[in-house]
């Protein structure tokens, strides 16, 4: 990840131009490791994100026996995986963590799952109160599942919506007899549903309901991973916000449970064009373009919504600073329990460099257009934060120091050197 807590020095932006190849759907490629791993033959995966919390998921599925080579997953079947040999460090990753202790909560033998610090504050109780209603063996903190004496579905009610808790619940339930449903409260990312559909499992979706049954066999997968739309927020924000831009990023994933935030940046003014590629794993493809705003109006994000794009609402805190008028997030509590506490972290940054945001207990209440300044702002350790003071910066007059700017890799490895790249209006920013 490089030396710990580096300081990023960025400046003001006279453009952003050029063509920047994004990452790999973090998402996606989380599932494709794992379903890969327990599918009943080879899968071939391009493009896999090369982020470390994708590398945490690989690494423990490593440890339970799985052989994974460069675009290659040799699948274990349904009941091929092995005890790994001690605990399983997922990192800073609660995709990882919440997924596997799905699938590992049908496994015969018992698994601990750890991480770092930050992991270590996160609410895991989400997914162990589930898991013990199916009959699995599971306990927190430390966060141990498996080695109980099967499973059996059940109906959950999710409480909060989460695609992480709602994907646990199905890989558990891949494996439980009869049915398992979750209905959410509202619909979360799909992306599990699409590749177990894919892969050839009985699974239905309907509105927020989900059901899965008891699968014997996944076939493997031959995909390439489509490009990380959460990643695209940051450059759509900036070159919206920056007068002469223009920015244009090829093999987007366009999945409509993660597109609301590009309709929410058209009905603020933005200028954002997709066009449509063929699918990856039933998964929509597109080319996105962005160019300068115009006729800028304020948003107002409800709980429906902030669930729709919750990873981009930091960054979109940003782009409320620069928006006339009022700007509103509100039920976005879940902010207050990711990598960081997001809605405290974004209000001390965006307010150390001159914005007007009043902090809310799940989201913020943002006054613009602002004039931003540079200042010295901490990400505390979390990629999104460290990205989307980056878009603040490069909108503001004089530098600023963005601390901890190492943890970006957690997601978006790359994301410094194609920034200059924008900047200095190369194409293609790789």
């Amino acid at each position: 990840m490089g030396p710990a807590n580096l300081i990023a020095t960025v400046g003001s932006a006279r453009s952003l131009r050029g063509e920047v190849v994004l990452p790999g759907d973090k998402s996606i490629s989380h599932r494709a490791l794992m379903l890969g791993a327990i599918a009943g033959g080879e899968s071939r995966v391009r493009g896999l994100s090369a982020g470390a919390d994708v590398a945490s998921t690989a690494s423990c599925l490593r440890s339970l026996g799985v052989e994974i080579e460069d675009r290659r997953i040799a699948g274990r079947g349904m009941t091929g995986l092995r005890a790994a040999p001690g605990p399983l460090d997922c990192g800073n990753s609660g995709t990882t963590m919440r997924l596997l202790a799905g699938l590992l909560s049908a496994q015969p033998f018992e698994s601990e799952l750890t991480g770092d610090e930050s992991l270590g504050k996160r609410p895991m109780d989400r997914v162990v109160e589930p898991l013990r209603r199916m009959g699995a063996r599971a306990s927190w903190p430390p966060l141990r599942v498996g080695g109980g004496d099967g499973l059996q579905g059940i109906e959950y009610q999710a409480p909060v919506a989460s695609a992480q808790v709602k994907s646990s619940l199905l890989l558990a339930g891949m494996y439980a007899g009869g049915t398992t449903e979750v209905v959410e409260p509202v619909a979360t990312r799909d992306h599990t549903e699409r590749m177990l559909r894919a892969m050839g499992a009985s699974i239905q979706a309907m509105d927020r309901r989900v059901r899965i049954s008891h699968t014997e066999n996944l076939a493997p997968i031959d995909i390439d991973v489509p490009r990380d739309v959460s990643a695209a927020s940051f450059w759509l924000v900036a070159a919206g916000l920056i007068p002469g831009s223009r920015v244009r990023m090829p093999g987007v994933g366009l999945n409509p449970t993660r597109t609301g935030f590009l309709e929410l940046l058209r009905r603020s003014g933005f200028i954002v064009v997709a066009s449509a590629d063929p699918e990856a794993a039933g998964e929509p493809v597109g080319t996105i373009e962005v160019g300068p705003a115009s006729e800028l109006r304020p948003f107002d994000i409800d709980a429906t919504t902030a669930a729709a794009m919750i990873d981009e609402l930091p960054v979109l805190a940003v782009a409320a600073t620069q928006l006339p008028g009022t700007s509103t997030v509100r039920g976005a509590r879940e902010l207050r329990v990711k990598e960081s506490d997001r809605i405290a972290a974004m209000a001390e940054a965006l307010t150390a460099m001159g914005a007007d945001v009043t902090a809310q207990e799940d989201g913020w209440v943002i006054r613009g257009p602002r004039h931003l300044e540079g200042a010295t702002v901490d990400s505390r350790g979390d990629h999104r934060i460290a990205m989307a003071m980056a878009v603040a910066a490069v909108m503001a007059d004089g530098d600023t120091e963005i601390e901890g700017a190492e943890c970006v890799d957690i997601s978006y490895p790359g994301f410094w050197d194609q920034l200059d790249a924008l900047r200095r209006g190369h194409e293609p920013a790789c």
